[in-house]
């Protein structure tokens, strides 16, 4: 089972769903870097249930703890443990489940492999391990607001029909994101999709949508050709999410019917560098990041879990109907899933970060 990401910067997530516990190991982050409890726990607090109507009522405060490698206030350069108990636990949720994959989730592909699920919520396939992520992530920002200016905002761009307008151009800021308990910065296209998820709850079902990620200041000349390119990093971190079924970056399917006299980003000079005068590359060329902000789209399925009633069997193979399942989860999870983007492309440009600095004798 593979629980670290990266290659410099190394990031181990822990725990499972209604244990103890969960929370993150980060190996290789570089010493003497100003990190507090408090510069992570702002984005855990975004991650959180229990925060409006449109997410899991689960009471959780998410709380961190940092066990090691900061000391007065800086890294030490030695691994850093960040662990998050969990409080709210209701194991007996899951009881009648037990012998009884739920359609979707992957109690039957873990019982395949393993031979064993976790006793209930999910385990780590649960995204009660994002947990960890979040707070690496924090720690990556951190990391990458100090050696290199970088800023990284994601929101909600699309609950099932109901579409934003692009806003990659637009500077949008957490501020803008936050002003809505949907997390999208467009209020028109907040208030309908919130409707939307509200009403997906009353008829006990669930939906998905997709989030649009913004990489600013990212220097020009990152990315490992040909397996390490930054496209392939960042899908691979992103597709590691839950409930992610797809990753486009800048143009992604759009591009595959345009032609290439419509498509190329043409290169002009500004403010004494060459850059891009379109961005249609997402910021990425040939793997490498070029100088302009790096965008990309990511599609969520809708939660497995719902309220009606559904069919199924259980591990003997006998036939079971499964209806008003207990547990407390999301009718949509895009909400809570902006800040674990977040956390993932700060995870996976920390990477980058010290990889171009180890090139550069920093």
């Amino acid at each position: 089972m593979s629980n670290t990401i990266g290659t410099l910067f190394r990031v181990t997530t822990f725990g499972e769903s209604h244990g103890v516990g969960v929370g993150a190991v980060i190996d290789g982050c570089p010493s003497r870097l100003a990190l507090s409890e408090q510069d992570i726990q702002v984005q855990l607090d975004r991650r959180r249930p229990g925060t409006s109507a449109l997410v899991s009522p689960r009471a959780e405060k998410d709380k961190v703890k940092i066990l090691s490698g900061v000391q007065g206030g800086l890294t030490l350069g030695t691994p850093i443990g960040l662990l998050v108990e969990n409080a709210d636990t209701r194991s007996g949720d899951y009881v009648d489940l037990a012998q009884v994959p739920r359609p979707s989730h992957a109690d039957m592909t873990y019982m395949t492999k393993y031979g064993i699920t976790a006793r209930s919520g999910g385990g780590r396939a649960s995204a009660r391990e994002t947990v960890g992520r979040v707070a690496a992530g924090a720690v990556a920002e951190k990391m990458l607001t100090h050696r290199n200016g970088i800023k990284i905002v994601a929101w909600v761009s699309a609950v099932g029909s109901i579409e934003a307008p692009d806003m990659t151009e637009d500077g949008i800021s957490r501020k803008d994101v936050d002003a809505n308990i949907i997390r999208c910065p467009d209020p028109k296209s907040a208030k309908k999709m919130q409707d939307l998820v509200k009403k997906v709850l009353a008829e006990k079902d669930s939906i998905g949508g997709i989030i649009t990620c913004v990489c600013s200041n990212v220097p020009a000349g990152w990315g490992e050709p040909v397996f390490g390119k930054m496209t392939a990093e960042l899908g691979r971190a992103m597709m590691s999410i839950p409930a992610i079924r797809g990753i486009e970056i800048g143009s992604g399917f759009n591009g595959a019917r345009m032609r290439g006299s419509e498509h190329n980003d043409l290169f002009v000079m500004k403010k004494g560098s060459i850059r891009t005068s379109t961005n249609r590359s997402g910021g990425i060329q040939g793997g490498i990041s070029n100088g302009e902000d790096i965008v990309f789209r990511l599609a969520f399925k809708p939660p497995a879990t719902i309220g009606s009633r559904q069919k199924s069997v259980d591990y003997k193979g006998r036939k079971v109907v499964l209806e008003d399942i207990k547990g407390r989860h999301d009718p949509c999870v895009l909400p809570r899933a902006v800040p674990i983007v977040e956390a993932m492309a700060a995870i996976v440009l920390a990477d980058f970060s010290l990889i171009a600095g180890a090139y550069a004798g920093k």
